[in-house]
């Protein structure tokens, strides 16, 4: 018998390229995992418990019925776009969207993030974040090449100082990330803070990717959400960012789309072709249904999440945690100092899993440094009352420490 020599494996298979080697798997995915896997109520990762509208449910079997199965337009069906466009007119007075030039519908508004940065920006440029940020978007400046530039928001109101801010700005910034309202602290920024945003935008000439996938989940009333491409000065420089997902409770659909001037869609378009084709088609019919909503769904949207947030923060504040009460969006930051004095946040997470049954996010994953968020966790409350009356049931196992 001839023996065979089974060859090393070579250092080029093993190597994963220096972009992938600075980021690691999501930890708020990861979290969810852990929750499965010990049957613990997940405040982790923030998707509904609860179902969607049942006219999107309607309109996506009609259209599978009808067999609109098919690659759609690769920005968007023509229809759903105008919707887009018809319902952003109604909504913010003055902000007129041509569907035909201004719009692109992606998988998501994960990929609409991804596909602006790498449409947008180039390697070496500058991209602005605000610390603490939604995890995805360091990751996402890294894949375009560009180097991320942090400005704090601090605790317990998130605001940001205005001369950090101004000192972020530079020759090689190219765009700054606004996410309002804002995951995971739930701030709005205000017309003032925008306001000053934008001069700084217009004299350094950078564009905004913005982020208002929570837009209609707020707790500030009428007006309280202001689109940054409706600030004198931004409508010309601005990717509006926004899904599906959050406001009509279809996380696992993966239907979101941009907002920008043609000439920047046009670049997004293109990128966006290259990296998923285009969005599910039936998913984009049930999305004309989403935009065709009355009025009187997004205030009781409102409503419902205000007494979601209401409940948690009580049950939270109850068994220790220090709370910031969001504005908006629907997660809880919390100070676990209370209950975790030695401010090791994953595994303090990890034994809230294993031994209280209810999950959050490890403070640490918002933040390039981890230090800075090792007293922290991240609880998300889109969740049915009975979902929040178990985890809260189950939280007040948990006690301070002396």
């Amino acid at each position: 018998m001839v023996s065979q020599t089974v060859p090393a494996t070579s250092a080029a298979a093993t190597r994963v390229s220096a972009k992938a080697a600075t980021f690691t798997e999501s930890v708020i995915r990861d979290m969810t995992r852990l929750a499965i896997a010990h049957g613990a109520v997940n405040l982790a990762q923030g998707f509904p418990d609860f179902p969607c509208p049942v006219e999107l449910k309607e309109a996506a079997k009609a259209a599978i019925d009808a067999d609109d199965n098919q690659y759609a337009i690769t920005w968007g069906a023509p229809a759903f776009r105008a919707a887009i466009a018809e319902k952003v007119a109604r909504w913010y007075p003055g902000w007129t969207v041509d569907p035909e030039r201004e719009i692109c519908v992606t998988c998501g508004s994960t990929e609409a993030m991804i596909a602006t940065m790498l449409a947008l920006v180039d390697p070496g440029d500058e991209v602005i974040l605000f610390e603490p940020f939604y995890e995805n978007y360091g990751p996402d400046a890294v894949l375009s090449g560009a180097q991320p530039r942090l400005v704090s928001l601090r605790a317990p109101d998130w605001t940001f100082d205005e001369a950090e801010l101004r000192a972020a700005f530079n020759d090689r910034t190219r765009a700054i990330v606004i996410n309002t309202p804002h995951n995971p602290t739930g701030k709005v920024f205000s017309r003032a803070e925008l306001e000053l945003i934008a001069d700084l935008c217009q004299r350094y000439d950078v564009l905004v990717f913005t982020d208002e996938i929570y837009e209609h989940i707020h707790y500030l009333g009428p007006g309280g959400h202001v689109p940054p491409a409706t600030i004198p000065g931004l409508a010309d420089r601005t990717v509006t960012i926004n899904a599906l997902s959050k406001t009509y409770a279809v996380t696992g659909w993966r239907v979101g789309w941009t907002i920008a001037p043609p000439a920047l869609t046009d670049g997004i378009r293109r990128t966006h072709d290259f990296l998923t084709v285009g969005a599910a088609a039936p998913l984009q019919a049930a999305g004309v249904a989403a935009m065709n909503l009355p009025a009187s769904y997004y205030a009781e949207l409102a409503d419902a999440y205000r007494n979601r947030r209401d409940l948690l923060c009580a049950a939270l504040t109850e068994v220790g945690f220090q709370i910031s009460e969001p504005d908006g969006a629907y997660y809880v930051m919390c100070d676990t100092r209370a209950l975790d004095p030695d401010g090791d946040d994953v595994a303090f997470a990890r034994r809230l899993v294993s031994e209280i049954g209810v999950s959050a996010v490890p403070g640490s994953s918002f933040f390039a440094n981890p230090a800075d968020g090792r007293h922290i966790l991240r609880f998300a409350f889109p969740k049915k009352q009975e979902t929040l009356l178990e985890a809260a049931r189950r939280l007040r196992a948990l006690r301070p420490v002396d």
